[in-house]
């Protein structure tokens, strides 16, 4: 089973994630939505996409772009649509 917890938080838990360039992808029911936050902010991958960001919100702590996911991903990455990564300072294990 894995998990990312942020703040004393778990985000999102499960045993059906998908690792990608390292980083556990967590299927979309398994992520506690109430602490996602929509961004502006996108980025592209030449692989897998254009990624669009979430801020975190735990109380009155954010955490800003620190979750993403792909909603139209490429055909190469096309296994990991809609799943949420996480990162800076989330602790996935």
């Amino acid at each position: 089973m894995v998990s990312a917890v942020w703040n004393d938080v778990t985000l999102a838990v499960s045993d059906e994630t998908m690792v990608v360039d390292g980083n556990h992808y967590f299927p979309p029911h398994s992520v506690d939505r109430q602490y996602l936050e929509p961004s502006e902010h996108t980025s592209v991958c030449p692989v897998k996409g254009t990624a669009q960001y979430f801020h975190l919100r735990v109380g009155d702590r954010r955490n800003a772009n620190a979750a993403w996911t792909y909603a139209d991903p490429s055909p190469a990455a096309h296994s990991i649509k809609d799943h949420i990564a996480f990162w800076k300072g989330v602790n996935v294990a």
